[in-house]
C-alpha cells in the first residue's frame, strides 16, 4: 500500500478511536447518570445521526469540489471544538448540542477519507476500502476497551480522553494529510457537467442496494443503544459492556486472514458476500434475543462481528464501482449518509419498541428488517443488470 493510505489508515484508527471513547457509552450515560428515558436518549443519537447525515453530503460534496485534504481538515476541526465544548459543559441541553456538532464533523470526515483511499490507489481495488475498514474497528476496539475503563473511574475523564484523541487526529490531518488531495480539479470540472442517463441508473442500483444497508443499520445500532441499556439492567458492568466492542474490534482485525479465504472460497461475488453477512446477522439476533447473561451477549457478539466483516467493507467498495470518474465523493457520501441515516433511526425507533412492547418485540421488529434487507440484493442485481443492458443498446444504436 502507498504511503499516503497508512497515513489515511493511522487518521481513521485515530478519529474512530476518539469516537469510540464516547459513542458506546452515549444512551448509558443519559439513561443512567442524567436520568432521560430510552426514547429520550433515542432522540438525542438522532440529532446526532442526522447532524451526521448533513455531514456525509457535505464531505461528498467538499471532497468533489476542493479535494481531501480541506474537506478532512474542516471535519477534525468541528469534532475537535465540540470535544473541547464537552469537556466543559456535559448537562443534558449542551451535551445534546455539542453531540450534533461532533455528528456534523464526523460525518464530513468519512466519505471524504473513504474517497481518498480510493483515489490513491485505484490499482487495490477493494482492499483500500477494507484497510480503512479495519483502522475503523482497530479503533472500536482500542477506544471501547479504553473507555469501559475510564467511564468506571467517571465520565469526566472519557470527555477528556475524547478531545485528546481529536487534538491528535488533529494535528496528523494537518501535517500529513497534505498533498493528498484525490484528483479534486478533475472532480471539480466533472461536476459542472451534466450526469448522462446511464450513470443516473447506476445511482439508482446503488440507491436500491442503500436501502438494505439502511436496513442493517437500525438493526445493528442497538448494540450500542437499547441492547446497551439492556445488558445493565441485567447486571453486566460498563467494563463487560465495552468488552463486547473491544472484541468486536479485535476479531475484525485479527481474523481479516481468515476472512479473505472465506471470501475467496465461498462468497466470490459482492452479492454472495453480501447475503451472506445478512443471513449471520439475522442468526446474531436470534441468539441475542435469548441471551440473559454475559456469555450468552458475548456469543452473539462474535457472530454480529462475523457479519459484518462480509456486510460493512461491501457496499463501500460497490460504490467505487459504481461511481463516475470525479463524482467518488458524491457516491460515498451516499453510503455513509445511508449508514448514518440507520443510526439515527435505530435508536429512535428501538427506544420506542422497548418502551412501548419491550426487548422481544425489538428484536423482532429488527429480524425482519434483516430478512427485507436480503431483498434489496436482488432487487439492486436486477436494476444493474438492466441498465448494463440499455447502455449496451445505446452502444449498438
Amino acid at each position: 500500500m502507498p504511503r499516503s493510505l497508512w497515513l489515511l489508515i493511522i487518521g481513521m484508527a485515530l478519529n474512530v478511536t476518539a469516537s469510540s471513547f464516547l459513542w458506546p457509552l452515549n444512551t448509558i450515560y443519559l439513561h443512567k447518570y442524567l436520568g432521560e428515558s430510552l426514547s429520550a436518549a433515542g432522540l438525542v443519537l438522532m440529532a446526532n445521526s442526522l447532524a451526521s447525515v448533513f455531514g456525509n453530503l457535505c464531505g461528498g460534496y467538499l471532497f468533489d469540489k476542493a479535494g481531501g485534504y480541506k474537506s478532512v481538515l474542516a471535519g477534525v476541526f468541528i469534532t475537535f471544538a465540540s470535544s473541547i465544548g464537552m469537556v466543559a459543559n456535559h448537562e443534558i441541553v449542551s451535551y445534546t448540542i455539542f453531540l450534533t456538532l461532533s455528528g456534523f464533523g464526523t460525518g464530513i470526515i468519512f466519505p471524504a477519507i473513504f474517497a481518498m483511499a480510493g483515489s490513491v490507489w485505484k490499482e487495490g481495488g477493494r482492499k483500500s476500502f477494507n484497510a480503512i475498514y479495519v483502522a475503523q474497528n482497530l479503533g472500536v476496539a482500542l477506544g471501547s476497551a479504553l473507555g469501559g475503563i475510564i467511564a468506571s473511574y467517571s465520565f469526566q475523564y472519557i470527555f477528556a480522553a475524547n478531545a485528546i484523541m481529536y487534538l491528535a487526529f488533529l494535528l496528523l490531518a494537518v501535517f500529513g494529510f497534505r498533498g493528498i488531495e484525490g484528483d479534486a480539479a478533475v472532480q471539480t470540472s466533472v461536476l459542472n457537467e451534466s450526469i448522462p442517463v446511464k450513470h443516473s441508473k447506476k445511482i439508482l442500483a446503488l440507491s436500491v442496494l442503500c436501502v438494505g444497508y439502511f436496513l442493517c443499520w437500525i438493526g445493528y445500532v442497538q448494540w450500542q443503544s437499547t441492547i446497551a441499556d439492556y445488558t445493565q439492567q441485567i447486571g453486566l458492568s460498563l467494563k463487560q459492556y465495552s468488552l463486547f466492542w473491544a472484541i468486536n474490534g479485535s476479531i475484525i482485525v485479527l481474523a481479516q486472514p481468515v476472512i479473505k479465504v472465506l471470501i475467496k472460497w465461498f462468497a466470490k461475488t459482492l452479492k454472495i458476500q453480501l447475503v451472506a453477512g445478512m443471513l449471520i446477522f439475522i442468526i446474531s439476533f436470534a441468539v441475542a434475543a435469548n441471551a440473559h447473561d454475559f456469555s450468552g451477549f458475548l456469543t452473539a457478539m462474535v457472530i454480529l462481528t462475523i457479519g459484518e466483516m462480509f456486510v460493512w467493507p461491501a457496499v463501500p467498495a460497490v460504490a467505487n464501482d459504481l461511481a463516475v470518474k470525479g463524482r467518488e465523493g458524491f457516491y460515498q457520501g451516499i453510503v455513509n449518509s445511508t449508514a448514518t441515516a440507520g443510526r439515527m433511526v435505530g435508536p429512535l425507533l428501538g427506544g420506542f419498541l422497548v418502551d412501548t412492547h419491550g426487548m422481544n418485540m425489538m428484536f423482532s421488529i429488527f429480524t425482519i428488517s434483516f430478512v427485507i434487507a436480503i431483498f434489496t440484493i436482488f432487487m439492486y442485481e436486477r436494476v444493474l443488470k438492466k441498465a448494463e443492458e440499455n447502455n449496451q443498446v445505446v452502444s449498438n444504436l
